[in-house]
């Protein structure tokens, strides 16, 4: 699994680098000499993903129950594919390709260095976690379909920035914590729109229905 996960980052490196997107190192680089920014993005990272979408979530089913079945199966559909891809797929994350591959991939585990709530080291984390489910990247699909689900329905325009901003945030916010790549992300988006196409398919529950003709 270990060497399958290498061999896949290595040409997910050699695409980006192909496409001229190869900027993560260099990204995280510029982030590490602002350590209040790693510490606030260890705890976006290690809370906000299942806070944020459990507060959306919430917000659909009691606000906007017609819609809420859809965009439940979306998020479901769309999760599951990301399980698949994770077996399929195994990647190893930019945090451990400096023990993998040596120099000129010096990312930081910014987790390690300074802890959040938890991090991938700790024993329970450890133990459960799947260190090599980086594509495609839960914490963008996640993020994304929050934004979905709240910026057309917030009253207040600063209520809409916000959830606009959140998965922009999220995607920086990953990349500077060195746990994903830009691919993962482009990944993440992929499994939503299975996840949006899947839905329309399969979710009856708050569609319209065609009123049934009168009999005379």
């Amino acid at each position: 699994l270990f060497r399958s996960a290498l061999d896949n980052a290595r040409r997910i490196i050699e695409w980006e680098r192909s496409l001229g997107i190869y900027h993560e190192l260099t990204i995280q680089q510029w982030a590490l000499e602002w350590r209040p920014l790693i510490i606030a993005a260890n705890y976006f990272y290690g809370s906000l993903h299942f806070v944020v979408t459990i507060f959306a979530g919430v917000f659909l089913f009691r606000r906007f129950s017609d819609d809420y079945p859809f965009y439940r199966n979306t998020l479901a559909v769309a999760t599951a594919a990301a399980l698949i891809g994770f077996t399929l797929y195994p990647l190893t994350p930019p945090r451990l390709l400096g023990d993998a591959l040596g120099s000129g991939y010096d990312y930081v585990d910014t987790l390690l260095r300074d802890p959040a709530i938890w991090s991938f080291n700790s024993g329970g984390m450890q133990k459960i976690s799947n260190q090599f489910a980086a594509m495609p990247s839960v914490h963008i699909c996640w993020a994304t379909w929050c934004a979905l689900v709240l910026a057309p329905r917030c009253r207040r325009r600063w209520t809409r920035v916000l959830a606009i901003a959140y998965p922009v945030t999220t995607l920086v916010v990953v990349v500077i914590t060195a746990n994903h790549y830009f691919l993962d992300a482009v990944g993440g988006w992929a499994i939503l729109g299975v996840g949006w196409i899947v839905a329309r398919h399969i979710t009856r529950a708050g569609r319209t229905r065609t009123p049934a003709p009168e009999t005379s």
